[in-house]
């Protein structure tokens, strides 16, 4: 047999705190829990390295035993709508974890601090969940994260300070958005160079144009449905991008000239206060009407001629 039998033991308890769910009926004590449903075990050690449960129909909420499986490197509850409680303390034991995914559940409460000790995470996904209070600062600890999704909960208070100083050789993607996260963006986040930035539909507000530079490698920026207010005329954009999510804020000035040399793919500012000429011959006329419609004053090719 492969299978380490302290792990054997701590998996039939998970099984038993989550009420023998149907989904984990190949978890049979006689049989190497190796090769057991929605888990894997390390070629070298044969320890469990890997649990995965997605779209079960399981209730209740994640057993403290996870806490007990130590060389699991990704933890996933993945698309469990009757998982609720908050988030597991006793994942803080986890140290070898790369990936946690909790999402698409009803998991509650806070996001907790414990997060900033589990310093192999790569991707904090945390998405379409019902967590609430604010982001710890904490986070940006972490060395190693390439993305941190905290999309589509019901987060509050302002983006940490800190996240404009990730220590990592990568700077994480950050996806905030569906939230009701207030306040202004920290002019911190200037200082790096986020290549996905989603920030849509929350309160925020003031000034963002420190997001943007000419020498930027940013691909993605939505900062749609907030209260941003800003002038854009001075604002320069990397060659990089090709997504800008502008709409509905409140947004002032005219298009700068140069964005229409950047190879964007998308581009929509909407519902702003903008004024003046479209920037003509070059990507953004690949754009329809849809993306400048109500605006103060925003005239020229795909909207009407200037007068």
């Amino acid at each position: 047999l492969l299978c380490n039998p302290k792990d054997k033991k701590v998996l039939l308890q998970i099984k038993e705190d989550l009420g023998n769910p149907y989904h984990l009926a190949s978890w049979d004590p006689n049989t190497d829990c190796c090769y057991w449903y929605v888990v894997k075990c390390d070629r070298k050690t044969n320890r469990i390295n890997a649990l995965t449960v997605f779209q079960a129909n399981i209730s209740g909420q994640i057993p403290a035993a996870v806490g007990d499986l130590p060389y699991l490197e990704t933890l996933q509850f993945h698309h469990i709508t009757n998982l609720t409680g908050t988030i597991q303390p006793a994942i803080a034991k986890l140290t070898n974890l790369k990936m946690l995914r909790l999402s698409f559940t009803n998991l509650t409460g806070p996001i907790p601090e414990f997060l900033s000790q589990l310093k192999n995470l790569t991707l904090l996904e945390l998405n379409y969940n019902q967590l609430t209070g604010t982001i710890p600062p904490s986070l940006s600890q972490l060395p190693n994260l390439l993305a941190i999704h905290l999309d589509r909960n019901k987060l509050t208070g302002t983006i940490p300070e800190s996240f404009g100083k990730f220590k990592g050789p990568n700077i994480p993607d950050l996806y905030l958005s569906h939230n009701s996260l207030t306040g202004k963006v920290p002019t911190s986040l200037g200082d790096l160079n986020f290549s996905r930035l989603d920030f849509s539909r929350n309160k925020l507000e003031g000034d963002v144009s420190f997001l943007f530079g000419k020498n930027k490698t940013s691909q993605i920026i939505d900062l749609s449905r907030n209260s941003l207010e800003f002038d854009i005329s001075k604002s320069e954009f990397a060659e990089s991008l090709i997504s800008l999510d502008l709409n509905h804020n409140r947004i002032f000035g005219s298009l700068p000239q140069g964005l229409k040399d950047v190879p964007l793919q998308f581009f929509n500012v909407s519902y702003n206060r903008l004024c003046g000429q479209i920037p003509q011959g070059g990507t953004l006329q690949s754009f329809d009407v849809y993306s400048y419609l109500h605006n103060k004053c925003l005239c020229g090719s795909p909207l009407p001629d200037c007068k």
